[in-house]
């Protein structure tokens, strides 16, 4: 079985244990006590623990995860992961123990037949019940079922509250050790023999203050399944890296960086595994960034992209070295399936790789400068060792690959010690894990507090001005960004957050001139990115006139009041249970993400858009005021998802309409916002839609683009707009009429052709056998020529196949008094295979397809040898 096909057969399979199928949720969870989405049970966990009820009793997905908490050990491990999919069931207080149990192996042994006397179960030290269930229900003898304690089987929320015994199968791999030393081991022990590949979770409990375990008044099941860990079992695969899940991604690097794997195999598995999680982080929204899940997927690409680097022992990178975003068409091909949407996705996640590499490609010229100069105080002190403390620096700050430095060193005959710099690594590697994953956007989080404390907050004049002076409080180049950071007294520079994009505009101080490209906000200190036009940057102290992007803004300004209007029609449409759950700001446009369970037909997305427009041509003036917080909720303000309020906050009115908590931009009044137009309406997870929307000069450039379209339309069937689609429609009438004719012609042709090929019968052993190898030929064809074959033969097999496309097409007839002695199944599945396909159907009659429209020929050919084996 393919990844695709154990994916499929997971959810068929609890779908007909009468689960409710939910697309995988977003690596961006809704839970803001996680960075990603690390476990398939994530997007139920509210579920789980009683904050919500769940929308169906029974669930079943597959799910994306992210973790890096291993990260060193992606490539060097046989199953270590940064991306991988969970395959889940879940029972919110309906099934319990036995039926998890029964159907975790009636699936594992039924549909994925793998060898119940390789299948080794655990259970937790206490749970009797799941023992006796295993042994005396299930067969498994007491010799292969192993009590573990609460390190290994037991699940718990926290110290307190919901928690339970877990029951986990293993696959013995038989691989016994180099020295046979693993011949005795059990299930948690350690060593490779045993491979988990399946954990049920049995939520029953909750644990008080006390320690004490109280029944909880609904029983939960939580099963999770690794896709890659299956998948090596399944298809006989020592290293999920060999599994058809991700060889088609590593030929693709083999080819795009002009290596092989055998000579580069860790290096390859690094960017196989790093290429998969930056596709998904990017799909579902994360963009490159120095904090939280930005953080991540940015060194997962630097990581990736500096192992290709090394590999080709680059040192002068150029434009056509930016391999990462080369490989995301192998990735989508591969994953498309499952996930679609990374179809129309690609060209933005290609785009954000490139840019990525390229922003890289400047640290790493900035890092080998910095090994420059440290080469240059290893002469001064008559030294040819790199310290430990200055490899990892390289390492760590600018993202400089160890082998990367000890390559450019051992060219200029100098050494670094790779055992220090692991010692220096794995001291990181214990920090981290006692610490969180965030690294602020620029500056360092210890630094913005003591600036606090020395000099307050920065004083934002940008609600009021698009202009400014202030002074400077402190300036300095930044190691990992182009320019300078500058923090002033005040500003009129938005800073990005809730949802909205910073300001973007122009510093000037006497000769300098600075464009700001990016501003972020800590601790209600302004950090403004500052690129140098033309001078020298100023000093601390100097004064600067500050002046914002006004038309950019203004944009930005239209896009956020149309969310707050959008936010209000979609309640009042679709429902109150419609919730804010993230949006995007910018001046080209707004995305609002929304909670609600199901796609939003094509008549409602043009009442809500009407809707929006009519109260933006009802020209409504927005107010904004500063009120305490429960005043404020007492008339009604909406509160956005998650986020937390002082006790005075900023609320923003739409006169008679909406009322918001809101720190953003807006229009004066719902007039300045002009034309709103939808792009788009889309699911992001599992109960999340997602609306994309242009206002102002975007939906005027996207109506001109439509009506240049129309004209160009029009142009080619040489009419005009108001008559395109009438003649449209007449050309797919005639088409239709031209189709019929053509299918008609197609089976009179038949009747001649038949008789042709019948003057072609291969006998064995006094059975006919008609082959035929066609090109373009239609599967109805096909099957008519079957048909017609068999009523002429009367006994006797028939073996067609055709290259349609690029694409393989095999129909395989039996005559019944000849199916005791071979079946057109197995006929047709052996010409499949050869064409990289599957398939089977009755004994009389079968169909499949393949991959490999070429192979047509030799497929035939190969079924005919097969066939008369059998005769």
């Amino acid at each position: 079985m393919t990844g695709n096909e154990i994916r499929k057969s997971f959810v068929d399979f609890f779908k007909s244990k009468e689960h409710k199928h939910f697309e995988s949720a977003s690596l961006i969870p809704d839970d803001k006590s996680l960075l990603l989405t690390v476990a398939g049970m994530v997007p139920f966990k509210p579920f789980f623990l009683g904050e919500k009820e769940a929308p169906f009793p029974r669930i079943t997905t597959y799910q994306k995860c992210i973790r890096t908490n291993d990260l060193e050990n992606v490539g060097r491990t046989p199953r270590h992961h940064t991306f991988f999919e969970m395959l889940g069931n879940f029972s919110f207080g309906d099934y319990f123990k036995k039926e998890a149990i029964e159907w975790s192996w009636e699936y594992i042994t039924k549909v994925l037949k793998l060898d119940p006397e390789r299948l080794y179960v655990s259970v937790y030290k206490t749970d009797d019940e799941a023992y006796e269930i295993w042994n005396k229900e299930i067969g498994v003898p007491e010799d292969r079922i192993v009590r573990l304690g609460e390190e290994d089987n037991w699940w718990a929320a926290g110290p307190v509250g919901s928690c339970g015994p877990c029951s986990e199968i293993y696959y013995d791999t038989q691989n016994m050790g180099k020295n046979n030393e693993e011949i005795n081991c059990k299930p948690g022990d350690e060593g490779d023999r045993f491979l988990e590949i399946w954990n049920l979770v049995f939520t029953e409990w909750n644990r008080l203050e006390d320690g004490s375990l109280v029944p909880l008044p609904e029983k939960n099941i939580d099963t999770g399944a690794g896709l890659e860990r299956i998948a090596s079992v399944v298809q006989k695969k020592d290293n999920n890296f060999e599994t058809d899940i991700f060889m088609p991604i590593i030929k693709g690097i083999e080819k795009v960086l002009d290596i092989k794997k055998e000579e580069f195999e860790i290096t390859v598995k690094v960017i196989a595994d790093h290429i998969r999680a930056s596709v998904f982080l990017i799909a579902d929204g994360v963009l490159p960034s120095n904090e939280g899940r930005g953080y991540i997927l940015r060194k997962i690409i630097r990581r990736a992209f500096g192992a290709g680097i090394v590999a080709k022992q680059k040192l002068e990178i150029t434009k056509d070295d930016l391999f990462l975003y080369k490989l995301v068409p192998y990735v989508v091909e591969n994953m498309k399936e499952a996930y679609p949407e990374l179809v129309e996705k690609q060209e933005y996640i290609e785009k954000v790789l490139r840019i990525e590499q390229e922003r890289f490609a400047l640290t790493l010229k900035n890092g080998i400068e910095m090994l420059t100069e440290e080469i240059e105080k290893m002469d001064k002190e008559g030294t040819k060792k790199l310290s430990a403390d200055a490899s990892f620096k390289l390492y760590d700050t600018f993202g400089l690959p160890f082998e990367l430095t000890e390559l450019i060193l051992e060219n200029q005959g100098y050494e670094v010690s790779e055992e220090e710099f692991n010692q220096k690594l794995e001291e990181q590697v214990k920090r981290s894990k006692n610490s969180r994953v965030t690294v602020s956007d620029m500056i360092k989080d210890d630094f913005i507090d003591k600036f606090f404390e020395e000099h307050g907050k920065t004083e934002f004049t940008g609600y009021e001005k698009f202009e400014d002076k202030g002074k400077i409080l402190h300036i300095a180049k930044s190691e990992g960004i182009s320019g300078y950071e500058v923090i002033f007294d005040r500003t009129p520079f938005y800073a990005e957050s809730g949802g909205q994009v910073a300001d973007t505009g122009i510093i000037t101080s006497g000769e300098f001139e600075g464009k700001v490209v990016n501003v972020v906000k800590k601790h209600d200190v302004f950090i403004h990115q500052v690129e140098i036009v033309k001078g020298i940057a100023p000093a601390v102290g100097a004064e600067v006139k500050m002046k914002i992007d006004a038309d950019r803004r203004k944009d930005i300004q239209r896009n956020h009041t149309a969310t707050h209007i959008l936010h209000k029609v979609l309640r009042e449409n679709l429902g109150t249970h419609v919730e804010q759950s993230g949006s995007l700001v910018d001046d080209e446009k707004l995305r609002f993400d929304f909670s609600h369970y199901e796609a939003i037909e094509p008549e409602m997305i043009e009442k809500i858009e009407k809707a929006v427009n009519d109260i933006i041509l009802s020209n409504l003036k927005v107010k904004i005021d500063f009120e305490n917080i429960e005043d404020a909720k007492k008339r009604g303000a909406m509160a956005l998802f998650s986020d937390k309020y002082g006790d005075v906050v900023r609320v923003v009115e739409i006169d008679g309409y909406s009322i918001e908590l809101c720190g953003g931009a807006h229009v004066k009044s719902t007039g300045e916002i002009g034309l709103f137009n939808i792009e788009s309406e889309s699911g992001i997870a599992s109960g999340t839609r997602r609306i994309t929307a242009t206002t102002g000069h975007a939906s005027l450039k996207y109506v001109n683009k439509l009506e240049e379209k129309l004209r160009k339309v029009a142009g080619m069937l040489k009419t005009d707009g108001k008559n395109v689609v009438d003649v449209v429609e007449k050309y797919i009438a005639e088409a239709k009429s031209i189709v019929k004719e053509y299918e008609q012609l197609q089976t009179k042709l038949v009747k001649y052709e038949i008789n042709e090929l019948l003057e072609n019968v291969d006998e064995i052993n006094g059975i006919k056998v008609l082959k035929a190898a066609f090109e373009n030929k239609d599967v109805n064809e096909l099957k008519e020529i079957v048909d017609r074959g068999k009523e002429k033969l009367q006994s006797g097999i028939i073996i067609l196949g055709t290259n349609n496309g690029g694409k393989a097409i095999f129909v395989v007839g039996v005559t019944k008094d000849l199916i005791s002695k071979v079946k057109a199944g197995e006929i047709v599945k052996v010409a499949a295979q050869v064409a990289g396909g599957n398939g089977g159907g009755r004994p009389d009659f079968a169909q499949a397809g393949g991959k490999d429209g070429n192979a047509v020929k030799e497929a035939v050919d190969k079924a005919f040898e097969f066939v008369n084996e059998k005769l």
